[in-house]
């Protein structure tokens, strides 16, 4: 039984580690995350 909790223990570990690496390991300190969720861009038209 304990085997189990140790393993899910782990795996919850990996997923932890993970979501946080993905989250911070490209960004700069200076840079914000975008609120708006919309591309940078300054002409933001849709293509027709």
């Amino acid at each position: 039984m304990w085997i189990l909790l140790l393993e899910a223990g782990a795996a919850l570990f990996l997923l932890v580690f993970i979501v946080w690496w993905t989250m911070f390991a490209g960004r700069k300190p200076e840079q914000k995350p975008s609120s708006s969720g919309k591309s940078a861009r300054k002409n933001d038209t849709p293509d027709a």
